[in-house]
């Protein structure tokens, strides 16, 4: 027959065990908790400007998600001539022609694909500066970053593309008359979503605004948190956005995130560069301010 002392010891060990399991329940739970809130995803504006080589080298080339998307794209593209182009992208007639030979030889083997990352020319990727990323940086950044396209939708920095020429406003008869705008809203919505879940459900804002139309915006709000870092100066006695600071400001603090991989929003505070600060005082939780001191 059992003694009551034999009987306390079966108990206390019972209640250790579940008391255990309860217990490693809950950190698995906080853990999960703790990495949901701190991975991001940072996404940029494509630019303008392109070039045709790049001497940087990358771990891989990899193939855009919308790949055969953009292939319809530079089809269509390619049928217009430089004066359509002119008058369509706003150009003047040697940029035109450019981009008219640019679309022409968009299948040629000859013109190879380069990395996103490195074939865009604008202010913002002239501070990212990827001529000096080692490996990790290249791979991490492949992870946490990715860049619009109104040609390619939405890139990956490894993603291979050709040198282009595309604006949002752009009507191709072959969508019935939407913009590209149009076009893409329905085919990137759910992507992005879900592609920044993956990373950790935060989103880092650096793009420039139009680039919210390529998406139903509102519905990327409600189920990611969205962190918009804004980068102003005094003027006049007033803040005011400074185009060219502001995008030099985004390549830089997208540098500063790949460099020290960056997963908490919180440690986006301490980010300064040329007596840009973090404005405490006229930041919220999804607005971070950056003032010119």
């Amino acid at each position: 027959m059992e003694t009551e002392e034999g009987y306390a010891e079966k108990l206390c060990a019972k209640l250790f065990h579940a008391s255990m399991k309860v217990l490693y329940s809950i950190c698995i739970i906080f853990v999960s908790q703790k990495n949901f809130e701190r991975d991001m995803l940072t996404f940029i504006s494509c630019a303008k400007t392109m070039t045709a080589r790049t001497s940087v080298g990358v771990p891989e080339i990899t193939v855009p998600y919308f790949q055969a998307e953009a292939v319809q794209n530079a089809l269509d593209m390619g049928q217009f001539s430089a004066a359509d182009l002119e008058r369509l992208l706003r150009i003047n007639s040697k940029i035109a022609a450019e981009n008219y030979l640019r679309y022409q030889d968009f299948f040629s083997e000859a013109n190879s694909a380069m990395p996103a990352i490195c074939a865009y020319t604008g202010a913002v990727f002239k501070r990212i500066v990827p001529r000096d990323f080692s490996e990790d940086d290249f791979r991490y950044a492949q992870e946490h970053m990715r860049i619009t396209s109104f040609l390619y939708g939405l890139l990956r920095p490894l993603d291979g593309i050709k040198p282009y020429r595309m604006e949002g406003d752009i009507r191709l008869p072959e969508r019935g008359g939407m913009t590209m705008f149009d076009y893409w809203k329905p085919l990137l919505t759910d992507y992005f979503i879900a592609d920044i879940k993956r990373q950790g459900g935060i989103l880092v804002n650096l793009a420039s605004g139009e680039m919210r139309d390529l998406f139903d915006w509102k519905r990327v709000e409600e189920e990611v948190r969205v962190i918009t870092p804004e980068f102003q100066v005094w003027k006049g006695g007033q803040l005011k956005t400074i185009v060219i600071y502001a995008k030099m400001c985004r390549g830089e603090m997208l540098r500063y995130i790949i460099k020290n991989r960056i997963e908490n929003p919180e440690d986006l505070k301490a980010f300064t560069w040329e007596g840009f600060a973090y404005d405490e005082g006229r930041s919220t939780d999804e607005h971070l301010q950056f003032t010119l001191v």
